[in-house]
């Protein structure tokens, strides 16, 4: 990537930001092991960034080696400023208004977590431990609204999409939005961009203007998946587990569109919630949808859970092909059956307490190349567990395509070797195999070379 225009700026929050203490804003300037200065930079870097063509983390760091934010402690609050910043964040000097609010929602998330990491004693060892730490996260994210019925609608999809794909995600947001529904997305581009998109003119024709554009991200990928400019409300999540559990717990029913390993990641993670015993009852719409082009894809996808987690599984989603209004109808239809679960259980309508996760859907995995080696991936695991596995096995090659970490160690040691049984590799290769020949690893244009070995 080459370097673009930069500028000079100073900026503070829009309305008010909580008072940061001397010990918050020394941390916050502390560059090292033990400062979160550089996890800031990065995240306002990617920010700054919405609207790259690029999807790669390491190359955006590079294009921008000198940018720098000096953060004053004011009597008023605070104050950035921001050194060599990437000048189209700007307009005849002034920074953005979605881009500013994106930008304080990263710095009250960083020292939201970095308190909370320290007051947690308890290290977040326990499952209720770690849901308690996500409702918090999001309430201090002021996402929670309790006096409003179900009607957040989680889209996931990849973001390395063609255009027709991406019109039929705005013609499916168009169809939520119409209905009175709200989106949230991993907020990226591609079919997280697209169904928001579609959703504002709808809103706007039904003079909705209390709409709400959620975009939930986690440090690790936001730089390869920047905010998209229309999401309203931001949360960067710690780990890409806590992002996961804060899209289920949320959200009252999902849409997934084409995507490549981070979609078949969101699928499995999903699946594997949906098939615990203690949920069998939950009602969580789930819809599978695409263009007539995106058919075969939607056949893979679904051979693929045939093949590996079974039938049981295959009922737990309904494939909508070419349908973009059907789609919608039948998420609608799934919402009224979340309210009256809702009401009838006495459950929050802002918060999905009642959906038991196991704790392996909750530990952070880090993808090593030892990790990736030793996943069980195996027949005669538990399906629960090989669900979450799966999800794993998707999540170190999303690791190992996009994020910093990622790329330098795929650099360092060659591709991840993924081991197990061959009726389970054998499936997941095709899929794979499928994904890299539709151009779904990387962004349209972009060659593809494999981060990642199957072993069957």
């Amino acid at each position: 990537m080459t370097r673009h225009n930069t500028i000079d700026a100073s900026i503070t929050p829009i309305g008010s930001l909580e008072v940061l203490s001397q010990v918050e804003v020394a941390k916050l300037k502390q560059a090292g092991e033990n400062g979160l200065y550089e996890l800031f930079r990065r995240c306002v870097l990617a920010i700054l960034n919405t609207g790259s063509d690029s999807d790669n983390a390491k190359t955006i760091l590079e294009a921008y080696p000198d940018f720098k934010i000096d953060i004053i402690q004011q009597d008023r609050g605070i104050r950035l400023n921001l050194f060599n910043a990437p000048a189209d964040a700007f307009v005849d000097g002034e920074m953005i208004t979605s881009t500013r609010e994106m930008v304080f929602a990263a710095l009250r998330d960083i020292v939201y977590a970095e308190s909370e990491r320290e007051n947690f004693a308890t290290e977040l060892n326990s499952s209720s431990d770690i849901t308690d730490y996500v409702f918090h996260f999001l309430r201090n994210a002021k996402m929670m609204y309790p006096g409003e019925a179900p009607r957040i609608v989680v889209c996931w999809g990849g973001h390395a999409i063609g255009k027709e794909e991406y019109k039929y995600t705005k013609n499916v947001g168009h169809e939520l939005g119409i209905r009175g529904l709200d989106i949230c997305t991993g907020c990226g581009p591609g079919a997280m961009k697209g169904p928001m998109k579609g959703a504002t003119i709808s809103h706007a024709k039904q003079r909705i203007l209390n709409a709400r554009y959620i975009g939930l991200t986690e440090p690790g990928i936001i730089a390869a998946e920047a905010p998209n400019p229309i999401v309203n409300e931001l949360a960067i999540l710690p780990d890409i587990e806590k992002r996961l559990e804060a899209f289920v717990r949320l959200g009252h029913g999902i849409i997934i569109f084409p995507g490549g390993a981070g979609t078949a990641e969101e699928l499995l993670y999903l699946l594997g919630i949906l098939l615990h015993p203690d949920n069998k009852d939950i009602p969580f719409p789930l819809v599978l949808t695409g263009p007539k082009s995106s058919e075969d894809y939607f056949k893979q996808l679904n051979d693929f859970i045939a093949k590996t987690l079974g039938y049981e599984a295959q009922q737990k989603y309904k494939i909508i092909v070419d349908d973009y209004a059907g789609a919608a109808r039948e998420m609608t239809k799934g919402m009224m059956e979340v309210t009256e679960y809702r009401k009838k259980t006495n459950d929050a309508f802002h918060f999905n307490w009642r959906l038991t996760i196991d704790p392996i859907y909750q530990e952070p995995f880090d993808p090593t190349h030892e990790n990736m080696a030793k996943l069980n991936l195996h027949k005669e695991a538990p399906i629960h567990e090989l669900a979450a596995n799966l999800r794993r096995a998707f999540s170190g090659i999303v690791t190992g395509n996009v994020k910093e970490q990622g790329l330098l160690a795929i650099e360092k040691y060659g591709p991840y070797e993924i081991h197990g049984d061959p009726d389970i590799m054998e499936p997941f290769d095709e899929l794979l195999n499928s994904f890299v020949t539709q151009e779904r690893m990387k962004l349209p244009g972009s060659k593809y070379i494999p981060c990642y070995r199957v072993i069957r």
